[in-house]
């Protein structure tokens, strides 16, 4: 058994390479193989969104607070509220973050499929998170 009490795991900033805007992670989930479940608490500054990114295995995403928008590839940016939950499909392209004028925190839940959770790509333009 591992105890994490409240406040023992560090937050970091998200780096610009995998959001725009200002973005802080803090780890709930990250268990031994051969679990392959990771979760972090997330939250966004108003405007800060991931880039657009798959995972091998899906994401899961519940909203705890703040309004936000996510889209996946080829759909239309939808808005997300607190009590919300998304699930983006194993390989399915999208992006989620704050809404323009607040901030927005959410769990995400994912598997790693060999070590690897997300795929990376680019960033979200002005024009695709206004839709």
């Amino acid at each position: 058994m591992d105890h994490f009490p409240a406040g023992s795991r560090l937050s970091t900033m998200g780096p610009a390479h995998w959001f725009t805007g200002k973005v802080t992670m803090t780890p709930v989930i990250e268990a031994p193989a051969p679990a392959r479940v990771r979760a972090a608490l997330v939250t966004f500054a108003p405007a800060a969104r991931t880039h657009w990114h798959t995972h091998p295995l899906g994401q899961t995403i519940h909203i705890l607070s703040g309004q936000g928008r996510a889209q996946r590839e080829g759909g239309p940016v939808i808005t997300i509220c607190p009590g919300d939950t998304v699930w983006f499909a194993p390989g399915e392209r999208h992006w989620h973050g704050a809404g323009p004028n607040g901030q927005m925190t959410h769990l995400a839940f994912q598997e790693a499929e060999n070590g690897t959770a997300v795929t990376w790509a680019e960033p979200v333009t002005d024009t695709q998170f206004t839709g």
